[in-house]
């Protein structure tokens, strides 16, 4: 986690808490940390991929936003859901070396204010377990999930075209039922 500066210094340092400040700082942990927090726990990970397949990227983007989770306490603001957001209403679109995922989560204030929403790409391969590209991070002033998939889908015509995890899944659950 950016060592040199707590979130809560960093805004004040820039006399803000936007919701682009705050994805500003989380890049750079993000830039910070992706390579080596995997190169160094890759045995943890490699045994959660061979015992869970994908759910493996779970555990690293556990492991990732760990100490932003902290920092976003000690700063009195609050991820909901935590980082990276909710995988059911999330968007994955690529081919299986390069896949992405589109998952969300609104910051609020201390006061409960909603500042807005961020929005974390997460790149991964379905072949194996690698994640071949950092992931980013989109800030939104949009905290309400239809604005949200709006704002999106406006930025990107894969977003608009994928479906939401949770109906994609409902959808294969069914297919194999009638399959059998």
């Amino acid at each position: 986690m950016n060592e040199t500066k707590p979130l809560k210094e960093f805004l004040q340092e820039r006399k803000e808490s936007s919701i682009a400040t705050i994805a500003q700082y989380i890049e750079d942990h993000i830039a910070e940390n992706w390579q080596s927090l995997f190169e160094n726990n890759r045995d943890k990970l490699m045994q959660a991929y061979n015992e869970a397949g994908d759910r493996a990227y779970g555990t690293y983007l556990h492991l990732l936003f760990l100490s932003v989770h902290k920092e976003l306490n000690k700063a009195g603001l609050r991820a909901e859901p935590r980082l990276p957001g909710d995988f059911g209403i999330s968007r994955e679109w690529g081919n299986m070396e390069d896949r992405q995922r589109w998952m969300w989560s609104t910051i609020f204030s201390m006061n409960e204010e909603p500042l807005g929403t961020l929005v974390t790409i997460v790149f991964h391969d379905h072949t194996q377990f690698r994640v071949p590209r950092q992931p980013e991070i989109i800030a939104l002033l949009e905290t309400h999930k239809e604005d949200v998939v709006e704002a999106l889908s406006f930025r990107s015509v894969d977003f608009k075209q994928a479906r939401e995890f949770k109906i994609e899944y409902e959808e294969y659950v069914q297919n194999q039922h009638n399959k059998g």
